[in-house]
């Protein structure tokens, strides 16, 4: 078991870390589509990358279904292993769509020997995310 004080300074390291070893300005929140945004997730029990759809319905109901009719482009030319979760629970409660691509082996951000894993799959997975919207943006905002 680690301490908060321990495990926030090892999360800390990791991104610091993740960032040297592969520095690159992502998208992520700037995608300047409101409620439309990229995130890393890593914490003691695996690790994902994700296109989440949260703040307002009305918005979030619009990009759902743009992002619906491009799945078969998303999953056929740039991540077939993602996952279409319309009805997505986070752990504070709050009710997100997500479409997300998780990494299929055990790790943990307190094992620093499955770190490289996860930022290797980091990197390629949003890579080919933000991929992906850079391509389709006009369609997706329209």
């Amino acid at each position: 078991m680690f301490s908060k004080e321990e495990s926030r300074k090892l999360r800390q390291e990791f991104w610091t870390s993740y960032g040297k070893s592969f520095p690159r300005k992502w998208i992520l929140y700037d995608t300047k589509l409101k409620g439309f945004s990229f995130k890393f997730h890593f914490d003691t029990k695996s690790a994902l990358v994700a296109l989440d759809l949260e703040d307002d319905l009305e918005f979030r109901i619009k990009y759902w279904e743009k992002l619906v009719a491009l799945k078969s482009i998303l999953l056929d030319d740039f991540l077939p292993e993602a996952i279409f979760e319309e009805e997505y629970l986070l752990e504070n409660e709050k009710e997100i769509s997500r479409i997300y691509v998780p990494l299929e082996q055990k790790v943990s951000i307190h094992n620093k020997n499955t770190w490289r894993d996860v930022m290797e799959f980091f990197n390629e997975k949003m890579s080919l995310f933000e991929a992906f919207f850079e391509e389709y943006k006009d369609v997706i905002e329209d």
